[in-house]
């Protein structure tokens, strides 16, 4: 099972790894999806209820369902974030955190296509929904790697991720000169 990375002087699980909730990409994500879950709490609460009022039936309908599957695809992701915090902090260990119940949930409603009528959506509720699904899908992956025992890298640099691509096309191309 790996929720860290190797570290030099031990680590937070004993094991000399860190925690991924100790990362910085944890550390990222978290504040993204929990200023995600503000946002639309904030929207779904104030402008977005007035713009319900005024909606044709057919895309209040859309409203109604979309606004719901966005609420449940940001509680289920402030849940795994908050599960991942805690291994962080020491209150739950990374075999607590495997149980089943702590499994990102949701996904037959969290990937259902959107309802018909969803195109006639408001602009900030469309907004809403999409980013909710990108980071919904980010932490899917997260959830399924830690799940397998697959290392979560959280310490790669975008510089090292692009060398990694180079040298792999270039091996899988040859060092064929490219055009510009």
């Amino acid at each position: 099972m790996s929720f860290g990375n190797k570290t030099s002087g031990g680590g937070e699980n004993g094991q000399g790894q860190t925690p991924f909730g100790g990362s910085a990409l944890f550390q990222r994500t978290y504040r993204e999806g929990m200023s995600l879950v503000e946002e639309a709490a904030t929207y779904l609460d104030g402008p977005g209820r007035d713009q319900a009022k005024d909606l044709p039936r057919t895309t209040a309908l859309a409203y109604a369902t979309e606004s719901m599957r966005l609420t449940t695809r940001l509680m289920q992701v402030a849940a795994w974030l908050l599960v991942q915090k805690a291994v962080n902090e020491g209150d739950m260990s990374e075999s607590e955190a495997l149980a089943e119940k702590y499994e990102l949930g949701g996904r037959e409603i969290a990937r259902s296509k959107r309802i018909g009528g969803a195109d006639t959506l408001p602009d900030t509720l469309k907004d809403l929904i999409a980013r909710s699904e990108n980071i919904y899908r980010r932490i899917d992956r997260l959830d399924a790697q830690m799940r397998s025992g697959e290392k979560v890298d959280s310490s790669s640099s975008l510089a090292e991720q692009q060398e990694r691509a180079k040298a792999f096309f270039q091996e899988a191309l040859g060092s064929r000169p490219t055009r510009h």
